[in-house]
């Protein structure tokens, strides 16, 4: 729980603030960007909620948060913000929001589809989510993008008893029980419309999962730039090889998506031959063009 004693000195005064254990995993700038932004290190309220909208986002942040590190000075009733997720982001796409402390604060996704849904990534289990999935359907997959952000998997499979989807590369004493191993680096149809893409950098086994040549899930692979609206690689959080990585990203430049959906930060758009400009662009950058 965040302590008002231990707020940050740059929050903008009033109800809301975030304390010194910010993690500076950045979701509560995109889950209520109207509130929160960036700082020295760390996140803070930079303007306070105006009106019921804005409040109730920044409510959803709260409860996003993965270390607790965003309060209030008056008592609120979290209730609603609390089943606002998996928060609808777009189609078939929600956010689950309960980031977990375990992966960084890393985001995860539901994909909501007749044919079954699927969990990109593992959010904090918490029952006001669990009960929501079930509403909204269960899991039937549960693809896992790397070993970073894999939180509480093993709780969310042995509720929904759902199909676990790893690379080999990335098992671990967390993951050795998981059902489904992806290996080599060649491209997997998962299920009609879910293409499972091998891209090594980040860590050996980084995966990424498109769905219907428009959302591609990206786990660490690749982000997005909300400032500069465009693809974007951070070679210091590359654990494995940064020449590795611009070869996957050049593989990955091949495929035709409108959708960035990454781990951590803004999810991002732009039309398909847009983005196809956009993530060749990018790969000249990592090359160092």
């Amino acid at each position: 729980m965040a302590n008002v004693e231990r707020s940050v000195p740059d929050n903008a005064p009033g109800d809301f603030f975030i304390d010194t254990t910010c993690i500076d995993c950045a979701t509560c700038n995109w889950v209520a960007p109207s509130v929160f932004g960036p700082a020295q290190g760390h996140s803070r309220v930079r303007k306070q909620p105006m009106g019921r909208p804005a409040e109730h986002r920044a409510r959803m942040a709260l409860v996003a948060c993965p270390v607790g590190a965003i309060g209030t000075r008056e008592a609120h009733d979290l209730a609603d913000a609390r089943v606002a997720f998996p928060d609808p982001l777009e189609g078939p796409v929600h956010h689950c929001g309960y980031h977990a402390r375990a992966s960084f604060g890393a985001a995860s996704y539901l994909l909501v589809r007749p044919e079954g849904n699927v969990l990109v990534d593992s959010p904090r289990f918490s029952g006001p989510l669990v009960r929501r999935i079930e509403e909204l359907g269960g899991i039937d997959l549960m693809f896992l993008t790397h070993r970073d952000d894999v939180a509480d998997h093993a709780r969310f499979a042995a509720h929904f008893g759902c199909t676990r989807i790893l690379h080999e590369a990335e098992r671990g004493p967390r993951t050795r029980d998981v059902e489904w191993i992806v290996s080599g680096t060649d491209d997997a149809e998962i299920a009609p419309g879910l293409t499972a893409i091998v891209v090594p950098g980040h860590t050996r086994g980084s995966m990424c999962l498109l769905h219907d040549d428009t959302h591609l899930f990206t786990g660490d692979h690749l982000e997005w730039d909300p400032g500069e609206r465009r693809p974007h690689a951070r070679q210091e959080v590359c654990w494995f090889d940064w020449h590795a990585q611009t070869q996957s990203m050049a593989r990955l430049a091949e495929r035709r998506f409108e959708w960035i959906l990454p781990g951590h930060g803004h999810p991002g758009r732009m039309a398909a031959d847009a983005m196809s400009g956009a993530m060749a662009a990018l790969v000249g950058r990592m090359r160092g063009h």
